[in-house]
């Protein structure tokens, strides 16, 4: 996130590109405070915010209530989505699968509730290519973990990816703040449901 002297703070470039080009019904797992939600594009005909944490939901609340979007708000998390099989056409993950204690068991909550042909969207941590880097992200992986709401940056977000049966159309990787990130778009392979 980025400081903007107007506003406080402002989504990072990264997550507004995240969200470019969503249409229908969108569920964003570990929505934080909200802040992507003036990134959503005009097409999307409703958002559902999955947060575990009361102060977050309350914080996108504040937010949401500005938006002419409808926005509802739940209380879940990555184990069991609170929404319908196949009722959602996009999910958009941000920096929660790297969070994840079983990302298999996430992604197949994901897949599930997938519409038909809907997407995943996701921005998370990535296991860096560098192996002197990888080396030091296992390494501070415990501490940084009880630091940062479970967050393993040594993940490879990538592999586990193909591993729950999805396709990647798209992913870019950049390096934020020291770590390695990836950013892309990706479908259950066909026939795999």
């Amino acid at each position: 996130m980025r400081a903007d002297r107007r506003k406080g703070f402002a989504p990072t470039p990264q997550r507004t590109q995240l969200l470019a080009g969503l249409s229908g019904r969108v569920l964003e797992i570990g929505a934080g405070d909200g802040v992507k939600l003036s990134c959503y594009p005009a097409p999307v005909e409703e958002i559902v915010l999955v947060e575990a944490d009361p102060f977050l939901r309350a914080a996108a609340k504040d937010i949401a209530g500005r938006l002419a979007t409808p926005v509802r708000i739940i209380e879940g998390d990555l184990r069991a989505l609170p929404v319908p099989d196949g009722s959602c056409d996009a999910v958009v993950c941000s920096l929660v699968l790297c969070c994840a204690a079983r990302v298999q068991d996430a992604l197949r909550e994901v897949r599930r509730v997938l519409a038909p042909g809907g997407e995943l969207r996701f921005y998370e941590h990535q296991r860096s290519a560098n192996l002197l880097m990888t080396l030091a992200e296992c390494l501070v992986t415990p501490v940084w973990s009880r630091a940062a709401g479970g967050c393993h940056p040594a993940r490879d977000i990538v592999a586990a990816l193909g591993r729950a049966g999805f396709v990647i159309e798209s992913c870019d990787r950049f390096a934020f703040r020291h770590f390695e990130h990836v950013l892309g778009v990706a479908r259950p392979a066909l026939g795999d449901d």
